[in-house]
């Protein structure tokens, strides 16, 4: 299996956050855990099914958003598979669609039902790119344009949003409204208006996904990494970590869970 990013381009810094890329010739399950950030998905090589938690199965898009999502779901295919990602800030959604980001939390959204003909026409451009550059570039035209026909400019919002991912979720809400001279509930109106979440889950989920991104991190242990995250003790850890994974931070953090397969 191979997996790697890409960078943003300097005009797409605070709009995209990577490119990314999933490929293999093996059967493969994927867990899709609780993140902040959405992302535009297209699906190249192969077709997932969806593992739904009342024992269904159903066909994944082949193009589409994966908006914010505060749990997990679990694709499956049985063949070869080539994905392409954009991985967004949150406040894209309203940027590039016009819609406020709360619409797509915890859905999955086909592109053609989004963009009518723009969104097959997007689908078939990046299906018929030849290598990984070329899809980037075609993204990067795509977004560009959209900006230019939705952008309004929310500046603070949008800090707010940056300085929790960037803080690993431990900067407080009270004193980022404070920062940017508006109530604790102006904020949170806004906030979630731009995130798709409550300012508390927002950060709740980020510091989650900081605890993720030390996998494979032989040097610390997992108090260690719970605290260096902000967790006050061991077992709101695991709570947490439960609650937006579905494992147990043992299991995850020992390379045994499928759901870390495509990180080694």
């Amino acid at each position: 299996m191979k997996y790697y990013t890409i960078p943003s381009p300097p005009a797409l810094k605070d709009i995209v956050r990577f490119f990314w890329v999933l490929e293999s010739n093996e059967p493969y399950t994927h867990y899709s855990m609780a993140d902040v950030c959405p992302e535009m998905v297209f699906h190249y090589n192969g077709r997932f099914d969806e593992l739904l938690h009342n024992g269904d199965i159903t066909p994944s898009f082949t193009a589409g958003i994966h908006g914010q999502t505060n749990f997990t779901r679990r694709f499956h295919i049985d063949d070869s598979f080539g994905i392409f990602g954009t991985y967004l800030y949150p406040h894209a959604i309203p940027l590039l669609f016009n819609i406020p980001a709360p619409e797509l939390t915890n859905q999955m959204t086909d592109l053609q039902l989004l963009l009518q003909a723009a969104g097959s026409e997007l689908e078939e451009k990046i299906w018929n790119a030849r290598s990984t550059a070329q899809r980037v570039k075609i993204m990067e035209s795509f977004i560009l344009q959209r900006l230019a026909k939705h952008y309004k400019a929310e500046p603070p919002v949008f800090q707010c949003i940056q300085s929790i991912i960037h803080s690993k979720g431990l900067v407080t809400i009270k004193q980022l409204a404070s920062d940017h001279f508006l109530s604790e509930r102006q904020f949170e109106r806004k906030f979630r208006q731009f995130s798709g979440f409550s300012p508390k889950l927002f950060s709740r989920i980020v510091r989650f996904q900081s605890t993720m991104a030390q996998y494979g991190n032989k040097e610390k242990s997992l108090t260690e990494i719970a605290l260096e995250c902000g967790y006050y003790d061991q077992s709101h850890f695991i709570h947490e970590f439960r609650e937006f994974s579905g494992n147990h931070p043992r299991h995850y953090f020992s390379g045994d869970s499928d759901a870390t397969k495509w990180r080694d």
